[in-house]
């Protein structure tokens, strides 16, 4: 499928609403998520279905020629089947016809890039965490959620509703003229929306095109460094030599009590059991949901933390420096993993990453490898070892005494000057030469950043890949069998 590309000039956003649909918005909302997750699940049955079935006749003897032949995963190729299907089908036949097709077609997008991802992960071009076969969504567990890109969508002149396809016309939360205006002006374009159940609330997220309009930071040529923490949240420094703190407001360590008593109250009450099939209690549910309650108030008190900082920051300095930090390792410490979690980094730095290329200005990223605390902001000088528990500096050839969290923040912004920026917006060291000697620790730069690539057993259903041209219609993607492994 080609990519979209904007026009010259424009960008593509996000603007996430919140919604207050009435009781019979919030049927239809309930519906069309259902239904989105109902052809999620038959595309991933109706796929494994001949992964098994090729599976058991070979066990029969049955030549390679004779098998059941492959089914596409493609968009195309399900969305042809999901069609000649879905009238005889009795999982679909009474009530299909009540929801948009944007809702059939948002469940068989997914499973046809869930299989995507799969295949690419098997066949070694994917990175990162392990991507499992596609599994089927749980009615009890499944995030509800539906993607609309044609028909009715649209925010109405009064700012106060939007109109989706089949939907209707949904209150808003909020007063938004300032879209309407935007869009009427010719500077936005409305390219799809999604509804989406979160926190207990439904929100609307609408994906336009908008005239790209930099707006001036108030000091262009100022740098910072941010060294972020548990104690101190951010420690900022300034190219002119200030140094600032942003506290850790703490949300979840301060509602710690609260849900204490809310799950002892949960704990008291006759949950769900999968075993037995035992269903959850009116009380059960209810408790439960008090509990959810207080977990959405410390999400949302931690987003609105989070983005006041980083616009604050975006808006004043033309240059941010931040570290790369390894978010993921540092929250296996079982001692500091629910601080680390409450902290947010990874979020920090995804909200400079995009508000900084909002403002066109220049986000540096030090080397995860970089020693901002162990070096001398003054002379240069870098330590061997400098534990957690020490957080004082002291040089031992100049002779500064410095909090440690501001002394990285001075070498951070210190490395804006002095390095320049990689084609992936990574700063290196600040010396090369210097750190090519061996290292006090006997650690080096590497870093294992994807697991083993596993390899297919024998035991499993599927056998190899479909065959190079699964599909039969125009416009399915090509599935290369020679060069990948075997799914199952």
């Amino acid at each position: 499928m080609k990519r979209f590309t904007p026009q010259p000039g424009f960008t593509v956003l996000a603007y996430r609403l919140a919604l207050d649909p009435s009781a019979t918005a919030v049927g239809r909302l309930h519906s069309h998520a259902g239904a989105a997750r109902a052809a999620y699940n038959w595309a991933v049955g109706h796929v494994t279905a001949v992964w098994w079935q090729r599976k058991a006749e070979q066990s029969y003897g049955i030549p390679e020629d004779e098998l059941t032949p492959w089914r596409s995963w493609s968009l195309p190729a399900l969305r042809k089947a999901f069609n000649l299907d879905k009238r005889t089908d009795p999982r679909f036949a009474g009530w299909w016809e009540e929801n948009s097709k944007e809702a059939y077609n948002t469940g068989l997008a997914n499973a046809s890039a869930a299989f995507d991802n799969y295949a690419k992960f098997k066949g070694g071009k994917r990175k990162g965490a392990r991507v499992g076969v596609p599994r089927f969504k749980s009615k009890r567990k499944a995030r509800l959620s539906c993607r609309f890109t044609t028909g009715a969508i649209r925010v109405e002149p009064d700012g106060r509703h939007v109109t989706l396809p089949r939907i209707g016309t949904v209150r808003l939360h909020e007063h938004r003229p300032d879209l309407r205006a935007l869009i009427d002006a010719g500077s936005m374009r409305i390219l799809s929306a999604t509804v989406r159940m979160d926190r207990g609330r439904w929100f609307v997220s609408f994906q336009v095109e908008q005239r790209h309009e930099l707006v001036r930071v108030a000091r262009p040529d100022a740098a910072v460094g941010i060294d972020l923490g548990i104690k101190t949240l951010a420690v900022l420094a300034d190219s002119d030599g200030t140094v600032t703190q942003e506290p850790n407001p703490r949300h979840l360590d301060h509602a710690q009590k609260q849900l204490r008593r809310a799950s002892r109250v949960v704990s008291r009450r006759r949950g769900p059991d999968r075993r037995t099939g035992q269903k959850p209690s009116r009380r059960w549910e209810k408790a439960n949901r008090a509990r959810n309650r207080v977990h959405h108030r410390v999400a949302n008190l931690r987003e609105d933390a989070l983005h006041k900082l980083t616009t604050r920051i975006t808006r004043e300095y033309g240059t941010v420096v931040v570290e790369d930090l390894n978010v993921a390792g540092m929250g296996r410490n079982r001692r500091v993993s629910r601080r680390i979690a409450d902290t947010a980094f990874g979020e920090i730095r995804r909200q400079l990453t995009y508000k900084t290329r909002r403002h066109g200005t220049r986000l540096v990223v030090a080397d995860r490898w970089f020693p901002s605390s162990k070096t001398c902001s003054r002379c240069g000088a870098v330590k061997a070892k400098l534990p957690l528990s020490v957080r004082v500096f002291e040089c031992d050839t100049c002779g500064l005494v410095l909090d440690r969290d501001a002394n990285a923040g001075h070498n951070l912004v210190a490395l804006a000057t002095r390095t320049t920026l990689t084609g992936t917006g990574v700063a290196g060291d600040l010396d090369p030469a210097a750190t090519a000697g061996p290292k006090p620790r006997g650690a080096d730069r590497k870093t294992r950043t994807t697991l083993p690539r596993l390899t297919a057993r024998e035991g499993r259903a599927g056998g190899t890949i479909p065959s190079l041209r699964a599909g039969t219609e125009t416009g399915d993607r090509q599935q290369d069998t020679r060069t990948q492994l075997a799914l199952w």
